[in-house]
Order: structure tokens, then C-alpha cells, then sequence
């Protein structure tokens, strides 16, 4: 049996590790905390953590890049991309208007992950600017917070699973900025991904380039340039060591193992630059 660590159940996390580990036979271990999901695996207690990386609106999760290059050493091991659908959530009967429908005035307070609601900033502007706004840890996390505070006016932005799961009610489905809203979640851990094949990969690095060298950074996008090796991503951090000095995060579209791309990390390693391979791996795109 396969073990994954993620996010709560009913969270977009639960969605997208089910869409990926369809048919296996997987026990799934729930925690509220990103940190815990991370732990799990570097720990041993599971073989794979669930780690949402970037979102189509909101971009990049930093504190998910973060905890994987500064907190824990494990390779990335699968990446795959899931469609986000975010949906207001509560007790319809409590928020019933007099000639039916939803009456959004009556709700008091709004309840989601920070990341969820900055996807469905346009409906709760134009619906919900009367009400509280409150960040908690999950998409599920919220549900399960409105649906133990019946007749308070709390409602909360999740997904449709975590509204069956909690007994509650789709108030107004599909409520983001955008249709195309998609998550990219890397799998994480020891463990190789044998699950299923694909015919494309990525390899992610993360480059420090060394102080005091003028053009180092042209310099190692040049090695990749002239060999035209694609990258899909390429995103500065902060060390943590000294204000002022950033690693390079990079996303390759080849596998490590081809041809060029050793002799481009080479290359790069010859200017002096610390280059840390963070996993070559297979890509996944969701097929509804």
C-alpha cells in the first residue's frame, strides 16, 4: 500500500492525490498544516507528501517552495497540474432569500484558505464585501468550521466534496476569477513515482550563484540558451543566509538524465556556482 500525506480531506490537495493515484491502493494521511505534510514523509511515516506549488491566479506558493528547499532534502518525484474549482459553501436553508435563492446579505462571515480566496476575489467583492473575511489553513479545514456553527451566518469557499463530507450545501458553485484556474502539485519523497508513465519530464534546480561576479547570472542562462534547452520557470528566493543574496529556482523541461543537461549543470558548476538537483521527474496534465 502506498501512503501520501496531505492537506485535509475535501481540500483541492484530497482532489488532485486521488486524480493521480486513481486506481492504487493508497492510504491518505490528513494534516491541517503544510509543515506536518512535510514532516510526515521526511520522517518516514509516509511515502510521498502532496505539495500544492503554483496556481494560475495566485502564482507561486511560497511557503511551500521554502519548506522544500530550506526544511526537508527530498526529491521531487511527479508533478502534475489540477483544476482548482472553488465553491461557496454553507446551510442553504439558512441563507434562503424571500423569493428563493441565496441571499448573500445575510451571510456574515466568509471562511477559506488565504490562496482560495484570492482566487474568488471578484465574487466576494461584488457579493460579500458586507462580510468578515477569515483565513484558516485548508479549503477543508473552513467547511468543516461552518458546519460545526449552525445559524451563525458563516459560510465558507471550498470544494464540493468537502460540502458532502461536512452535510452542507453548494450555495453558488464555481465561484473563481477564472475558468482556466489550475493548481501544480509536486509529489514529494524517497520513493520513485512507478504509478504511471508519461512522455514528459522536468528537472528543477536551485542555483546560488557565487558573490562578487558580474554576469554570472547571463552566464548560466547562456549554458542552457546555446544548447536550447527550455526552461518553463525560473523564480529568484532569498537564501535566509545574508539580505541581498538569492538562490535561482528553475524548472528545466528535459530529464536529467539526456544528453545536454549534464553538461549545461557542468558548465554552470565551472563559474562557480553551487547548482542542487532538487529531482528529475515525470509531468502530468489533468484529463476530465
Amino acid at each position: 500500500m502506498i501512503s501520501v500525506a496531505l492537506l485535509p480531506e475535501g481540500s483541492v490537495s484530497d482532489e488532485a492525490a486521488r486524480y493521480l493515484f486513481r486506481g492504487e491502493d493508497v492510504h491518505y494521511s490528513y494534516h491541517k498544516l503544510i509543515s506536518d505534510v512535510f514532516l510526515s514523509t521526511a520522517g518516514g511515516e509516509t511515502d510521498y507528501c502532496v505539495i500544492p506549488i503554483e496556481n494560475t491566479i495566485e502564482g507561486s506558493v511560497s511557503l511551500h517552495l521554502d519548506w522544500l528547499v530550506h526544511e526537508v532534502d527530498m526529491p521531487i518525484q511527479a508533478e502534475w497540474i489540477y483544476p482548482s474549482i472553488q465553491n461557496l459553501i454553507g446551510r442553504a436553508g439558512e441563507f434562503q432569500g424571500e423569493e428563493g435563492g441565496v441571499d448573500f446579505g445575510r451571510i456574515v462571515k466568509v471562511i477559506s484558505h488565504p490562496v482560495a480566496m484570492a482566487q474568488c476575489l471578484k465574487f466576494l467583492r461584488a457579493n460579500l464585501a458586507h462580510a468578515e473575511w477569515e483565513h484558516v489553513s485548508s479549503t477543508a479545514e473552513a467547511v468543516r468550521i461552518v458546519s460545526e456553527n449552525a445559524g451563525r451566518g458563516w459560510a465558507a469557499i471550498g470544494t464540493s466534496i468537502a460540502a458532502v463530507n461536512n452535510g452542507l450545501d453548494v450555495l453558488q458553485s464555481n465561484v473563481t476569477d477564472h475558468n482556466n484556474n489550475y493548481t501544480r502539485f509536486l509529489l514529494v519523497g524517497r520513493k520513485p513515482f512507478e504509478v504511471r508513465m508519461s512522455d514528459k519530464f522536468k528537472t528543477s534546480i536551485l542555483v546560488t550563484l557565487p558573490e562578487d561576479y558580474p554576469g554570472a547570472l547571463h552566464q548560466v542562462l547562456s549554458a542552457f540558451a546555446w544548447r536550447r534547452i527550455n526552461l518553463s520557470r525560473i523564480e529568484s528566493r532569498p537564501t535566509k543566509k545574508k539580505l541581498g543574496n538569492y538562490y535561482f529556482y528553475i524548472e528545466i523541461e528535459m530529464p536529467l538524465d539526456s544528453v545536454l543537461l549534464p553538461a549545461a549543470i557542468a558548465e554552470i558548476e565551472a563559474t562557480g556556482s553551487q547548482v542542487r538537483i532538487l529531482g528529475s521527474y515525470p509531468t502530468f496534465t489533468f484529463e476530465g
